[in-house]
């Protein structure tokens, strides 16, 4: 019998009696640990002592006894790696030792298999073994073939694991890796292979064994511990991915296959997870592009508990990373360094398919995900390849459908994942042109509620304005328009959730943002810009009154800028003429539609911006248009507008605009004058009526006749004088003296400009008046206003009348200021 097979020896002999419970208590752990590790650090003491003085025996006995505390069931894995590290560390003295003074007499290879317990049996076995190997390189084959399966000695997952993780440690520098050896017995990369893929495997069975010890109601605990100790099975594949003799062609026959193998048939959730993760961050790019078909059909094989979502998109971002990263860059783009014969995306499809079709159990937003995931792969490494985006697009679709997955609410987190989707093709290209490429945009958006298929029309619209993207053909403007629609018109499945219900100032910012976009919708051939009119004009028609006002203004417009157009090229087309002709009828049936939603004011402003359009333009027939215009912009201010404040602002416009007319006759313009007159002498309040009929004094002045401006000083005259003679009626002082100051002014405005028939003596009446009136006004903000306008009135007079310029078409000597 050895020496330390015997208990007399001195020191302490170890315990045989562990308990078979674990403590809980962190108290507990901590007082299990520090006794462990006190009796190892003691026996490591008395083996180095042993080691100074050569006594070889009594050093092993010692370094038996220490490992013996690795023997315990009662710590918990983080308290058990420390003791590891405790004792191993001091067996690294051990080994030192034996490395330098050990001699050939003594087989302590043989020597060390008589220690009475495995654990501490194998630990020195390992250590003893290599230190042979290193002495002895021709035993390298046969030593780690026996080390590991020695090994299989211990199968408690806890001591199996970190006693295969000392093997996997120590003989990480000595594993063979070279194709063909110098001598056979030296081993191999395959041998190296062989041994690590072993102890791979019966490391991951001990660990997928810990989840099978104990009650169901550790189950909590036991998948944390394993979550702990996972770095441990893991680090088999990071050796083999770091010999250097393996080729591609040694990963795809022997290396990957073994690992799938351990990996699908352990039938273990958490494993295969952490596994098939190891698998793709490990191993090199390069590897992975040339099994593809291998990994993701075990993908389809592994647990119902697994995210196999998880695991492809890793490995699709890491495959487009490795793309981005090592591509040639030409320009912004990065060309493809994936061979021509790795079908990349092909293979992720069918995959990916076949994985869903599989796994009846994925739930659809993981589904969705992968769809996601394919479609960043499609953009990252085929950036030009539109089909393979459509194709993403397309499944997708069909996938919804086969589940009858129509309307999908925006509260459903697959909600989400479809949004962010298609958010993604719009941000890729940034051009909401190719995105109308897709055939298989449309529908799938069509599978969305309301509020989402609004959410991502105005994320489309957004992006078109960001960009400044220009739409600039009718087929265009219709495919655009027909995506945009939940953004132009009410939801017709549900009535009630009308415009009226929405936020109005959000509304109103969306509408903007529509009424943005039309303007750039823009072509350098005015036949198709006018047909771009024409199709935005059916889309955005049936919006409803609230939208009319934001988004048919902008097409009128644009349509007059056609007009305009169609003018300067007169020369170049002959049709010109009857296009625009097109184009004001156009612009007449969509203000009359503004009209109809009770848009008066609206519509009356635009009707009047047409008048002077055409007037411009001057087409054949012109002048009958132009008045149509003006009637119906009378008719508007007649039966639609009752306030009294909008009638004074809509008849001052009118005349205003027909002021700057030169198109119109005789015969035209002296109705459109006399109806002014009339309609400002109509007006309700006395104030209101006094300045439009003052207001119509420039329609006698300056109005347009035979395209020069009239100057007719009566008419002008009598205009002022009624307005004065209306001012006198108002019974409030305050008004009337304001009216007398603003008449003033316009009685010097016709004064400068030569009206003989207004004279000094009009003016100091006038003057009179104010002068007389204001102080008797009672203090206030308003008096204030009137008191501030009066002065700056009497400023200018003054400063005429001191004035020596001799280009003054009148006199102001005689004006009596005080």
């Amino acid at each position: 019998m050895y020496p330390w097979s015997s208990s007399s020896y001195g020191g302490q002999a170890p315990s045989s009696s562990f308990p078979r419970t674990m403590p809980n208590g962190l108290d507990d752990q901590e007082k299990l640990l520090a006794e462990a590790v006190g009796l190892a650090r003691k026996q490591a003491f008395q083996m180095n002592h042993f080691l100074d003085k050569e006594r070889m025996l009594d050093s092993l006995k010692c370094a038996s006894t220490m490992l013996t505390e690795l023997r315990t069931s009662v710590l918990s894995p983080k308290s058990y790696y420390e003791l590891y590290m405790a004792v191993t560390n001091e067996l690294c003295h051990l080994e030192l030792y034996l490395s330098e003074k050990s001699d050939k007499k003594t087989d302590l290879y043989e020597l060390v298999q008589y220690s009475h317990t495995i654990v501490p049996r194998l630990y020195l076995l390992i250590t003893v073994g290599i230190v042979y190997i290193k002495k002895d390189s021709t035993l390298k084959r046969s030593i780690l073939k026996d080390l590991v399966e020695m090994c299989r000695g211990v199968q408690h997952p806890l001591r199996g694991l970190f006693l295969r993780n000392y093997l996997l440690q120590c003989t990480r520098n000595i594993l063979p890796d070279v194709m063909v050896a110098e001598d056979e017995h030296e081993g191999n990369v395959y041998d190296a292979i062989d041994f690590v893929l072993t102890n791979f495997a019966e490391m991951n069975k001990l660990w997928v064994r810990m989840q099978h010890q104990g009650h169901s109601s550790e189950k909590t605990r036991r998948e944390k511990e394993r979550e702990e100790l996972k770095i441990l099975v893991g680090t088999n594949l990071v050796r083999l991915s770091q010999l250097e003799s393996a080729t591609l062609e040694t990963y795809q026959r022997l290396i990957l296959p073994g690992i799938l193998e351990q990996v699908v048939s352990c039938r273990d959730a958490i494993a295969q997870e952490y596994l098939m993760e190891c698998i793709i961050q490990v191993f090199p790019d390069e590897f992975h592009l040339q099994t593809l078909d291998p990994f993701l059909k075990s993908c389809a094989q592994l647990e119902t508990g697994v995210n196999v979502k998880n695991i492809i998109i890793s490995l699709i971002e890491r495959l487009a990373a490795y793309n981005q990263r090592s591509g040639k860059t030409s320009g912004n783009a990065i060309d493809a360094i994936i061979p021509e014969e790795v079908e990349l995306f092909e293979v992720f499809s069918v995959q990916v398919a076949n994985i869903v079709q599989t796994r009846m159990d994925m739930p659809l937003e993981d589904t969705i995900s992968l769809q996601v995931a394919l479609l960043s792969l499609a953009q990252k490494v085929y950036p030009d390849r539109v089909d393979y985006v459509d194709k993403v697009l397309g499944t997708t679709a069909q996938i919804l459908h086969r589940m009858n997955m129509n309307n999908i609410s925006h509260l459903l987190s697959v909600n989400q994942e479809l949004s962010r989707l298609l958010r993604i093709c719009i941000d890729f290209y940034n051009n909401a042109l190719t995105i109308i490429q897709l055939s298989n945009f449309c529908p799938l958006l069509e599978k969305f509620d309301y509020t989402s298929r609004k959410s991502l029309a105005l994320y489309l619209v957004m992006n078109i304005l960001d960009n400044e993207t220009l739409v600039t053909t009718a087929d265009q403007a219709d495919s655009l328009l027909t995506i945009i629609t939940p953004l132009i018109k009410d939801d017709e499945t549900n009535k009630d959730n009308a415009v009226v219900a929405a936020d109005a100032e959000e509304f109103a910012e969306e509408q903007g943002v529509v009424a943005r976009f039309i303007h750039l919708m823009r072509s350098e051939e005015p036949d198709m810009q006018y047909k771009m009119l024409q199709a935005a004009r059916k889309h955005l028609g049936n919006g409803g009154g609230p939208r009319l006002k934001h988004v048919l203004p902008p097409l009128v417009f644009a349509a007059y800028q056609l007009a305009f157009k169609y003018k300067a090229i007169a020369e170049q087309d002959e049709n010109w003429d009857k296009k625009c002709q097109k184009i004001v009828q156009y612009c007449h049936s969509t203000i009359s539609a503004l009209a109809k939603a009770d848009l008066a004011d609206l519509a009356l402003r635009l009707y009047l911006q047409g008048a002077l359009v055409i007037g411009e333009i001057g087409y054949t027939n012109h002048e009958t248009v132009a008045y149509e215009f003006m009637t119906q912009a009378f008719s508007l201010y007649e039966d639609e507008i009752s306030d009294s404040k909008a009638q004074l602002a809509a008849i001052t416009l009118i005349m205003s605009t027909f002021e700057q007319m030169s198109c119109f006759g005789e015969e035209n313009a002296e109705p459109l004058r006399t109806n002014c007159a009339l309609a400002a002498s109509k007006l309700l309040k006395k104030p209101d009526q006094c300045r439009g009929v003052v207001a119509c004094a420039a329609l006698f002045w300056s109005g347009k006749q035979n395209g020069e401006e009239m100057r007719d000083e009566k008419r002008t005259l009598d205009c002022l004088k009624k307005g004065a003679r209306i001012a006198s009626q108002c019974l409030d002082t305050g008004v009337q003296v304001q009216l007398y100051v603003e008449l003033l002014n316009h009685y010097l405005f016709y004064f400068e400009r030569g009206n003989s028939l207004i004279t000094v003596a009009m003016l100091n009446q006038l003057i009179a008046k104010v002068n007389e009136e204001l102080p008797n006004l009672e203090p206030s903000e308003e008096t204030k206003q009137i008191e501030s306008h009066y002065k700056n009135t009497l400023a200018h007079i003054r400063s005429r009348m001191e004035s020596n310029d001799s280009t003054l078409e009148v006199s102001f000597a005689g004006i009596t200021l005080n």
